[in-house]
């Protein structure tokens, strides 16, 4: 089985670079597995990626890359749109025409925020940026690649929707606690709504679905899934909490939790603007995981982000990261 893996310096790529590496002895068939970076292919130029898709004949593209700058992008949109949507389609197409299983991550940012509860996959689309429209339409080309394969063709796709990734990388957690060994006081966004997600729990949630527990490719629906932990937060619920599981693991920090103030998103404005609510149902795929008879899979699904975003600070302070 060729495993071809998009986005390798990202935080979901260094995600699937450890998990599949400990997967490795396990996979059903002799897995080659290759990981993809800039060096290797700069995914701005499609002939460079469909010359590496017909070399390689993956059975499994996994596409961990994008354009995250969602400030930048406002200016870049030509870059952003070639990365998040172009580079995604001439995937997508390759896998629809070749029987292969394609797993593709998007965003909250497709959706204005505006809606009251929690987004479902079939809601409509409404991006308020550059950034959200490029992975709008990545979503768009990926569905119409697909939508033109032949009946009898077993080549599926998986959109994951997720929100507030961290990882093996920077983000927003791992600012919070340098801010917070360096200031007193922090001021955090509190009316912003959405959930953490652990990259490492993410692809773990990927490879339960296009995956069986033999390590062979598995048969699912075709389409759209959100995929967060359970739970939900703000910003500064979120920077309250990673902040304590730092003091638990006993890093010595000048600001604690209620010396982090909540601030009106409009106290903080950004060249880009952002959901106000990115809350997600993953009802769907727990509808899936249920359907797939492995229990293991839906507590996966239901691990509370807290307990998560703890486990990962913990680490972070174990390996004097913070």
């Amino acid at each position: 089985m060729n495993i071809l893996v998009f986005g390798k310096d990202g935080q979901l790529g260094k995600a699937f670079h450890v998990l599949l590496g400990s997967l490795l002895p396990t996979l059903a068939d002799e897995a080659n597995i290759q990981y993809i970076g800039r060096a290797e292919c700069d995914l701005v130029d499609p002939a460079a990626l469909s010359s590496l898709l017909n070399q390689f004949q993956p059975s499994l593209i996994i596409n961990a890359s994008a354009y995250t700058a969602v400030d930048k992008a406002e200016t870049e949109p030509e870059l952003a749109f070639a990365v998040n949507a172009t580079a995604p389609k001439i995937m997508a197409q390759y896998a629809a025409e070749h029987e292969v299983t394609f797993l593709h991550y998007s965003t909250d940012y497709v959706f204005d925020g505006e809606k009251y509860g929690f987004y479902r996959e079939d809601d409509m689309r409404n991006p308020l940026g550059v950034y959200g429209e490029s992975k709008a339409a990545g979503e768009e080309a990926i569905a119409q690649a697909f939508a033109s394969k032949p009946p009898e063709s077993i080549g599926q796709y998986a959109i994951f929707r997720t929100s507030w990734v961290y990882g093996d990388g920077g983000n927003f957690i791992r600012t919070i606690l340098r801010l917070a060994k360096d200031r007193d006081e922090l001021k955090v966004i509190e009316d912003q709504y959405g959930v953490p997600t652990s990259a490492q729990w993410l692809a773990q949630i990927s490879l339960g679905l296009a995956m069986d527990a033999k390590g062979r490719l598995s048969a699912f629906p075709s389409g759209i899934y959100h995929a967060v932990p359970a739970g939900e937060t703000s910003w500064h619920g979120l920077a309250c909490g990673a902040v304590q599981a730092a003091i638990d693991a006993g890093v010595v920090l000048k600001a604690s939790p209620r010396l982090i103030k909540p601030i009106p998103a409009v106290e903080y404005p950004l060249p880009a603007p952002r959901p106000m609510n990115s809350r997600m149902s993953t009802d769907k795929l727990a509808r899936v995981f249920s359907a797939q008879g492995d229990m293991s899979k839906l507590e996966l699904l239901n691990q509370p982000w807290d307990g998560l975003v703890q486990s990962y600070v913990h680490n972070l302070a174990k390996d004097v990261l913070i």
